[in-house]
């Protein structure tokens, strides 16, 4: 037997089991509540097998009410014409009831279809996503590799061949003999300092690989101390004084500057990536500040400005990528190498691991770059040191020999 006609045998079935239940409870009911029971019947027929099914129950417990429970009893015959109304009300009451319940079935179902359809087509599209996310993945994990392969054969392969020339140059002049002219002195210490700052230059290269591998395992150790922001930035300006000697370098601090509990070295690290950046990407002899200012969140707020080529809109955030370089290698000052572009991603790296901000902003004279970037001052400042309290704002001006 089909589905479609075991749902009509199942009405016929529900409407025969209620009619007998009803039947033998006959003397203990009245016909408001036989009326009642066929309706509940054909609710259930409605609900469990649809409109058709409930029709069909709706004609049947129509008939067996009149037959079984009005008077005359066990006949069709409707003597008492309130038995008509009431006939009446009972088949357009269940006949209702049941397209009624039949019909918000037959919405559930369609809406359980809808579900089941919506989740289909969100498991296809995260699919589509995830292969779409992953082939992204891949490109750009290849464009990585070529920047990284290029970037580090430039600064490795640089300072190596300025060291192996240099050290090389020196073994061939211990080894001359004494009809050969030697190496003076001056030249020696030369090619000396040589192999010194090409072994510093891939120092630090090796330490920013290290620190930005540790900054993206999250493994970047903090020593926190309290100190002045002004030793922290002196910090830095003698470290970048060789850089800055073409430059005049112009220091803002605000008047009374809270201390700052933060490591001290490795935010020194930051605002001298910055400096070092301001120097290469500006003209020579231009003015390079660097400012220091209470922010109103309870943060200091340290920025580095330059009358460089600026950082368009649209790359202000990718600068902070590991890798990337905005600006073209003609906008670097002659004889400035670009560098691997990990400056800034290790810079905003140190300023989130003490749970800061950075940020690029265009100058006040909309040309150059502007960074910035906070640290908190902490929950329990230590006791002010008179001795510095009241000297105001500092503005000094750092310029190179020749009074540029």
């Amino acid at each position: 037997m089909s589905s479609r006609w075991a749902r009509y045998v199942g009405a016929v079935f529900a409407v025969a089991v209620v009619t007998a239940l009803l039947e033998v409870c006959r003397g203990r009911i009245n016909s408001a509540t036989v009326g009642l029971g066929f309706l509940l019947v054909v609710l259930f027929v409605a609900i469990r097998w649809g409109s058709g099914p409930a029709l069909l129950a709706s004609v049947l417990g129509m008939l067996c009410y009149n037959f079984f429970f009005l008077p005359p009893v066990y006949t069709l015959t409707i003597a008492d014409p309130q038995n008509w109304i009431t006939v009446t009300a009972f088949f357009i009451t269940a006949a209702a009831v049941g397209q009624l319940s039949a019909r918000a079935r037959q919405r559930a179902a369609e809406a359980e279809a809808g579900k089941r359809e919506i989740s289909r087509l969100y498991d296809e599209l995260q699919d589509a996503f995830e292969r779409a996310s992953e082939a992204e993945a891949l490109r750009r994990s290849e464009r990585l590799k070529s920047t990284l392969l290029d970037a580090v054969t430039h600064d490795l392969r640089t300072p190596l061949t300025a060291i192996k020339a240099s050290a090389t140059l020196l073994l061939e002049d211990r080894e001359m003999n004494e009809q050969t002219e030697t190496l003076a002195l001056e030249e020696q210490q030369v090619l000396l300092k040589v192999i010194t700052k090409e072994a510093d230059k891939l120092d630090r290269f090796v330490e920013g690989i290290v620190d930005l591998a540790r900054i993206e395992a999250g493994q970047l150790e903090l020593y926190r101390h309290w100190g002045a922001v002004d030793e922290i930035i002196d910090a830095a300006l003698m470290r970048a004084e060789s850089l800055t000697r073409k430059d005049v370098l112009t220091v803002l601090l605000e008047e009374e500057l809270p201390s700052v509990r933060v490591d001290a070295r490795a935010v020194a690290e930051v605002v001298y990536t910055l400096i070092e950046n301001a120097t290469k990407y500006s003209p020579a002899g231009s003015r390079i500040i660097v400012e220091a200012t209470r922010s109103s969140d309870e943060t200091v707020q340290i920025a580095v400005e330059d009358q460089g080529p600026g950082i368009p809109l649209h790359l202000r955030q990718r600068v902070f990528e590991r890798f990337f370089q905005a600006a073209e290698p003609g906008l670097l000052k002659k004889g400035r190498a670009s560098g691997l572009g990990m400056g800034l991603a290790i810079a905003k790296g140190i300023v989130e691991a003490h749970d800061g901000h950075i940020w690029i902003e265009s100058t006040a004279g909309g040309h150059g770059t502007r960074v910035i970037f906070t640290v908190p001052v902490g929950d329990d400042e230590p006791p002010v040191n008179h001795d510095q309290a009241g000297v105001g704002a500092r503005k000094s001006e750092r310029m190179n020999s020749n009074g540029k």
